[in-house]
């Protein structure tokens, strides 16, 4: 009996050690300057997987326009479920959030119309997530949603030492900047476009791959049929914008897309 016992508790001892570890998600709100603007970033991390003994890849975050919001949160606390710790960055301020488009517009506007100061924006919130003891500065990436796609592709062109770009429905692809930016970018890129898109025209997306050519660089443009602008977005519809509508199947296969994208770009150089 007795031995009957010792073996089931040393049976039970390996389950229980070889059991992965529960997973422990913690967020953080992160208070940073640029330029003198306040801003606040949310962090989020498996504390039972992302340590200081053990940092795993970092991924910046782009809000959209609306201001770095629950949606942009939520995409940070996925890629943290991943594994991953992810910081969603602040472009505007510190309580800058807004549902009314005209606002958005214009404090989007403020950045499309001053590309340092949009470069400079993000770079600010790469750099809060590249000093996070937990996050291995080496193996950092970013995505990034409607304007957020544009910001993070801006990001790569400041010669951020990104692994990975992955922009959702981007408003703007093509450098904001001039074309040789594009030298700079160390990622490679997956952009995950709607096909219906008509915020963005043809005339862009041709730009778009001319300047990828010319660079010479690693990219992937996925279009996925009948989806518009927004697609990963649930609540999309509920703005009343025309060609803006969530798409559950665009939404669902462009983030196994980027799950692709971001095992390939952190994978150790010798198995590449």
């Amino acid at each position: 009996m007795r031995h009957a016992l010792r073996s089931a508790l040393a049976l039970a001892a390996l389950v229980f050690a070889a059991a992965p570890a529960l997973a422990e998600l913690r967020t953080q709100s992160i208070t940073y300057q640029h330029e003198g603007v306040e801003l606040e970033g949310f962090l989020a991390w498996d504390a039972s997987k992302a340590t200081a003994q053990a940092p795993q890849p970092g991924v910046v975050v782009c809000h959209e326009w609306w201001g770095n919001s629950q949606y942009a949160h939520e995409r940070a606390k996925k890629l943290a479920e991943l594994g991953y710790v992810a910081f969603a960055l602040d472009l505007y301020g510190k309580g800058k959030l807004t549902g009314d488009p005209k606002q958005a517009q214009a404090w989007s506007g403020e950045l499309y119309g001053n590309v340092e100061l949009l470069r400079g924006r993000a770079k600010a919130g790469y750099d809060v997530l590249a000093k996070q003891p937990q996050v291995d500065a080496t193996r950092i990436a970013a995505i990034g949603y409607c304007m957020g796609g544009t910001v993070a592709l801006e990001l790569a062109r400041t010669g951020a030492p990104l692994r990975a770009v992955v922009p959702f429905h981007a408003s703007k692809l093509s450098s904001l900047g001039i074309a040789d930016d594009n030298a700079r970018i160390t990622a490679t890129i997956t952009v995950c476009h709607g096909g219906d898109d008509a915020f963005v025209t043809t005339e862009e997306l041709a730009t778009f791959v001319a300047e990828m050519k010319a660079a010479k660089l690693d990219y992937q443009f996925l279009s996925y049929a009948g989806a518009v602008h927004s697609f990963t977005n649930r609540d999309a519809d509920k703005y009343g914008i025309p060609g803006v509508a969530y798409d559950a199947k665009a939404d669902a296969r462009s983030w196994e897309h980027m799950k692709l994208a971001l095992a390939e770009a952190f994978a150790p150089i010798a198995k590449r």
